[in-house]
């Protein structure tokens, strides 16, 4: 009955997703999985989240579908997987071809929800291939974009406003970005490039040095990640960052519910409407790059000594070649060990930073929906992907590691029967159930046909229902050095090249040679697998080994038909409706690690 009556009312949804975190980031993940607070690292901290997942529960194993932002964000939104909606790498797709299904928000909207999207979006679709038909309302009704509406406005504290970007051999690969500094004292804006091949004019390379020096930023010098802030302190106080920014703009949003206000650049708007449902998606740019906690949560870090994961060129021999590419790109050796450590602080600092600006979040929220007599749903997306703090020698994500793509969620609702206080759940879930998840709440049957495109289920009904139960997990993206699947189970984590080309999103490409993969010569398939039973960290590749060929080619097959033939999208995003689905072997995403018992060396 308290069911029937929360789809009723519809309930108000708080949708939380951060940039690049770590589950080890939280303590109460941490908890759940080791017994202890601290990462394998070292020291973190989240009392706030640590409450939330208290409320409600705690997923341990909400696996990425695609370890970069666009896709990642993309899946997320339509409940797709990057492989079913032809979005496996930066670029922008668009809304016109016929097989694209419509973002949750637009189909809550549809629905009768109002919908807001505050911080970062990323999600790299836009409704028209004629910009001047698109529109940030095309997917919500009120937004407030970190970039285009705080940054371009003067408020925010140090990033990336620019730059030239080239693809050689398809790697994405800024040739200079240009940088900005918002100073606090006087909110003036300085800008000053960042050159992989050119020394700095004068001018440019005084302010570069001196801010630098005034915030002590640590910088990485790999030729994907030109200068990238890897750490240092942030200009702003707590609260004034840009993330903190975002926040107060979700607060005012809802402190002025059915009222005009300025924004702080002072534009006029209107807050919620109250006549509505509310559903809500705070996207927080931390604990991305630049990596600046505020100083008040750094030096509580500065003072904890971490664990630097250990790698070593044994580790890299064992790589395949086309993870040997993105090791080079992504690679932490021209970093001292001082440095790798001040990393480590200023990331898990940042995250604590994070974690201070959910509470204040979740707080307004349900604050709003009390005053408003109102059900609720928080759904918290503990990253768009994970991040690697110096494992397989990386400081990145991208990888088909644990550390780019095994994640966390936790979901909070006024309704206690669908998610019970203080439960863990550490099966398999996936980024494509979020969509899912979030239409079920609103009352959707999504076991309807008409959203037979989701990918993903709902989590409340996973919670309960064993035949939803999944024995792997999937997902695939195409950076750095082509495209790559991934698939992981209880017991072993498998990836695999899938495309023998660097993209094949032109026409007379599209699903071209789709058999590839699947027919060419073992070596250029250029397989890892990781035993997990003996190899926790992923640091012997074995799919080479004696003993475990045969299993690597039962995963090559399963993994390969599965991303290739079940549905598979490929689309020429620069043509208004030109694309080609391979669905020579519709059906194969069955669920089932159903490989044979022989095939699995004892240990």
């Amino acid at each position: 009955m308290v069911a029937n009556v929360m789809a009723e009312k519809q309930p108000n949804i708080l949708w939380i997703i951060t940039d690049d975190q770590r589950a080890d980031s939280l303590e109460c993940y941490n908890r759940a999985t080791t017994g202890k607070n601290e990462s394998y690292l070292g020291y973190v901290s989240s009392p706030n989240v640590d409450a939330l997942a208290k409320e409600g529960v705690l997923f341990t194993k909400a696996v990425c579908n695609s370890p970069m932002c666009t896709p990642s964000r993309g899946s997320m939104q339509s409940g797709r997987y990057p492989h079913r909606r032809g979005q496996y790498r930066w670029g922008t797709t668009h809304q016109m071809p016929d097989f694209v299904k419509p973002m949750v928000s637009q189909t809550l909207r549809d629905k009768g929800y109002g919908t807001a999207v505050f911080g970062k979006t990323g999600w790299g679709t836009v409704n028209s291939l004629n910009k001047k038909e698109n529109s940030p309302a095309d997917f919500y009704d009120f937004t407030i974009n970190f970039a285009s509406d705080l940054q371009r406005n003067g408020v925010g504290d140090i990033f990336t406003s620019g730059g030239k970007y080239i693809f050689p051999h398809g790697i994405f690969t800024p040739e200079f970005m240009k940088e900005t500094i918002i100073h606090p004292q006087d909110g003036k804006m300085e800008y000053y490039k960042q050159d992989r091949h050119n020394p700095l004019p004068e001018r440019d390379l005084a302010i570069k040095d001196r801010v630098e020096e005034e915030f002590d930023i640590l910088r990485s010098y790999t030729r994907l990640n030109t200068g990238l802030i890897l750490g240092g302190v942030n200009p702003y106080p707590a609260g004034e960052t840009i993330d903190g920014h975002v926040v107060r703009e979700m607060k005012n949003y809802l402190k002025n519910a059915d009222k005009s206000y300025q924004t702080s650049w002072g534009k006029k708007v209107k807050g919620a409407d109250t006549s509505k449902p509310l559903f809500i998606n705070l996207g927080f740019t931390l604990p991305h790059t630049p990596v600046i906690p505020p100083k008040v949560f750094r030096d509580v870090f500065r003072k904890k000594k971490y664990r630097i994961p250990e790698f070593s060129t044994d580790e890299l021999s064992n790589f395949p070649p086309q993870l040997v590419i993105m090791y080079n790109e992504c690679k932490t050796d021209q970093l001292t060990e001082e440095e790798k450590h001040q990393a480590i602080q200023d990331y898990y600092a940042f995250c604590a930073y994070g974690d201070a600006l959910i509470g204040e979040s979740v707080e307004a929220f349900k604050e709003y929906c009390e005053k408003q007599g109102e059900e609720y749903l928080i759904v918290y997306t503990v990253g768009d992907h994970g991040w690697h703090l110096g494992e397989q020698g990386m400081m990145a994500k991208f990888g088909p590691w644990t550390q780019s793509i095994m994640d966390a969620a936790i979901i909070v609702s006024s309704d206690k029967e669908k998610y019970p206080a203080g439960k863990i759940h550490d099966e398999f879930v996936e980024f494509v159930d979020f969509a899912p998840t979030m239409l079920a709440a609103a009352g959707e049957d999504v076991s309807d046909p008409k959203y037979g495109y989701l990918d993903g289920y709902d989590l409340a009904e996973v919670l309960t229902d064993e035949e939803l139960k999944r024995e792997y997990a999937i997902g695939e993206l195409n950076v750095i050095c082509g495209h790559r699947g991934f698939m992981r189970t209880e017991e072993f984590a498998f990836s695999m090249r899938t495309r023998d080309k660097w993209d094949h999103s032109r026409v007379g490409d599209l699903n071209s040679d789709i058999m590839w993969a699947l027919d060419c010569e073992r070596p250029k398939a250029d397989m890892a697998l990781y035993d997990l039973r003996v190899d926790p960290l992923e640091k012997n590749n074995v799919a080479d080994a004696k003993e475990y060929r045969e299993l690597a080619d039962w995963f090559r097959q399963k993994l390969g038909t599965i991303l290739l033939g079940d549905g598979r999208v490929e689309c020429d995003w620069s043509k208004p409706n030109s694309y080609s689905i391979s669905n020579f072997a519709g059906g194969a995403d069955d669920k089932k690690f159903d490989v044979p018992p022989e095939l699995i060396p004892e240990v």
